[in-house]
């Protein structure tokens, strides 16, 4: 910490301390205060639900209860079970009896939340009135009226009807045999609980309340479009007691679900109450962004203040800081103040007198500094000679020319070729001197004509090999001129330097994409030779990247890597591979560009 401070300008260091001091601290004690909050709100939304959900449940049982105990009485009326088991009888006769039946009338009345009471018998003789209804044959088949006639317990059911508009409606309905003696007929007792009564018990108008009995649809909701749907918690029915608490995701929206079983009073059948709230994750929402819009504040005032400090302080620092630079650069043409009466208004003060003492000695040092440049301008001059009394090249070659014919002439066309491929060799140097770009083409020809010299003086030692990919147009690609031939000169020297026999230099050029899929120019220059130790690999690789005045050796590498940077950009350059006996390989890659 001691380090950054001073490597830091004073802006910097202000804004660290009011990070560290101020925004750090903050924001660490915020995000647990606004995951806390939010853990707190979705436990205390949780705990709601299932409060809810017991009321639901309790209602239920009251409910179903009391439904259970009005079908016992029912059933057990002698009286309606005579009337159920009359044979040979006329309407007239059975209508009278039914009339002096009126203990379903008056449980119709008397309890809002029976809506029906139905009697479906198969006896022939009975016709249809008030609370007594034929089974018809499609009845009879279905699988609830059966399983009414297997089983002496009661059971419940979800029941679809229709209303006189049409329009379907469920209803919680409770299936029950009564039992007739000394008869062939059967008869079933059906109890529909009032939906409307449902729905003033149980509809809380916060949560979504949906009621289901077994695997069956959903006979209750608070929304009606999910009547006679499955509901939208998977629900293992092999479970006695199925609870669920937690998140559901419905349709892209996310609500806080509860879900328990009831256990129907003396029957097998299962009430599953699932509750949900879909204003809790909104809510909560609401209360961590006010909560979070609080810390920014505390966050953000604390700073705009540390800002507009910063700004006068360094404003400042900055002014002392140019007037002090511009002296150590000779300029004491002082106009800016620095008003106050802190240390930094008294350390401009003393510059202000340091910048005059100054002033007052620059004459004495005039002179010098006059016969200085003219020094300089003469030591110019004499360079400039030196270099325009340098041997022309061109002077060379054209005497290498000359030998080459004298050697022609006297019958050496040995000696003849070589002198050729030097003076060729020279021409390409010469002509490529000064220019930024030759072609690929070129290039290739003058490293052919570099290792044909080589083999002059190596003989046999190694062979060259050059492979070319069929997409590429050597005479349409231009790079830098001479780039490859150091890159040669290397494998040679080096890398074949323990060769006696069998060497192999290889050039291969090919297009391949790099890691951002662009695609580049590869130029691979590989030798068989005996490679390099991994640390001497890295060394290399060191020697390449950065430049070393006092050593020797990797110049050329060194050079063709700062060209190549220098002219394409610092993403590309030359990877080397090697290992040891394996031999060396050079990689460089290019933009796929022609070149100007």
């Amino acid at each position: 910490m001691i380090r950054f401070f001073k490597n830091s300008n004073i802006r910097k260091q202000l804004y660290t301390i009011y990070f560290l001091a101020i925004c750090l601290p903050i924001t660490i004690i915020g995000a647990f205060l606004l995951i806390n909050t939010g853990n707190l709100l979705t436990n205390y939304h949780k705990d709601l639900l299932e409060s809810d959900n017991m009321r639901v449940k309790t209602i239920l049982f009251e409910i179903t209860t009391q439904i259970y105990n009005i079908s016992k009485e029912i059933s057990a009326d002698e009286n309606l079970k005579e009337v159920l088991v009359k044979e040979n009888v006329s309407e007239k006769e059975i209508a009278a009896e039914l009339n002096k039946i009126t203990l379903m009338d008056k449980y119709i009345y008397n309890y809002a939340e029976l809506e029906e009471v139905t009697i479906y018998t198969d006896n022939p003789c009975l016709y249809p009135y008030k609370q007594i209804e034929p089974a018809n044959p499609e009845m009879k088949k279905s699988e609830w009226y059966q399983k009414a006639l297997n089983q002496s317990s009661v059971f419940w059911m979800p029941m679809k009807t229709q209303d006189k508009f049409g329009n379907d409606y469920w209803n919680l309905c409770l299936v029950q045999k009564i039992p007739l003696v000394n008869t062939s007929y059967h008869a079933v007792l059906v109890m529909k609980v009032s939906d409307n009564y449902f729905r003033t018990r149980v509809s809380s108008g916060t949560y979504m309340t949906m009621l289901s009995v077994d695997d069956g649809p959903i006979f209750f909701s608070t929304e009606r479009d999910t009547y006679g749907t499955q509901q939208e918690l998977v629900i293992d029915y092999g479970e006695n007691y199925f609870q669920f608490q937690g998140n559901i995701d419905i349709d892209g929206k996310r609500y806080i679900a509860n879900m328990s079983t009831l256990h129907m009073y003396k029957s097998d059948s299962r009430i599953y109450i699932c509750n949900m709230d879909d204003k809790a994750y909104q809510n909560i929402r609401n209360i961590i962004m006010i909560c979070l819009l609080i810390i920014v504040l505390a966050i953000l005032i604390p700073g705009v203040i540390i800002h507009f400090f910063t700004d006068y302080f360094t404003g400042r620092i900055l002014t002392l800081r140019k007037v002090m630079h511009r002296a150590s650069l000779e300029d004491y043409d002082i106009s800016e103040s620095v008003y106050g009466e802190d240390e930094i208004s008294a350390a401009f003060g003393d510059l202000q007198v340091m910048v005059q003492k100054i002033k007052e000695k620059d004459a004495q040092v005039y002179e010098a500094l006059i016969n200085e440049k003219e020094l300089i301008n003469e030591q110019q001059v004499m360079e400039f000679k030196m270099l325009a009394s340098q041997i022309n090249p061109h002077f060379l070659y054209n005497t290498l020319e000359t030998i080459r014919m004298k050697a022609f002439t006297a019958g050496d066309r040995e000696v003849a070729t070589a002198i050729k491929l030097l003076g060729k060799a020279m021409r390409y140097v010469l002509e490529n001197t000064g220019t930024r770009f030759t072609t690929l083409e070129n290039e290739l020809n003058h490293i052919e004509t570099y290792l044909t010299i080589q083999k002059l003086r190596f003989g046999d030692k190694f062979e060259y090999k050059r492979e070319v990919a069929e997409d590429i147009n050597l005479e349409g690609y231009n790079i830098l001129p001479l780039l490859l031939q150091p890159v040669v000169e290397n494998a040679i020297l080096h890398g074949l330097e323990e060769v006696e026999s069998g060497g192999e230099i290889k050039v291969k050029i090919y297009k391949q994409p790099d890691e951002n899929q662009n695609i580049n120019l590869w130029i691979e220059v590989s030798d068989n030779g005996s490679g390099m130790k991994e640390e001497e690999l890295q060394s290399l690789l060191a020697n390449i990247e950065i430049y070393n005045p006092e050593r020797s050796t990797s110049i050329g590498l060194y050079n063709i890597n700062q060209r190549m940077r220098l002219c394409y950009g610092d993403e590309y350059g030359i990877r080397i591979v090697s290992k040891l006996g394996e031999g060396t390989c050079v990689k460089m890659w290019l933009p796929l560009c022609t070149g100007t």
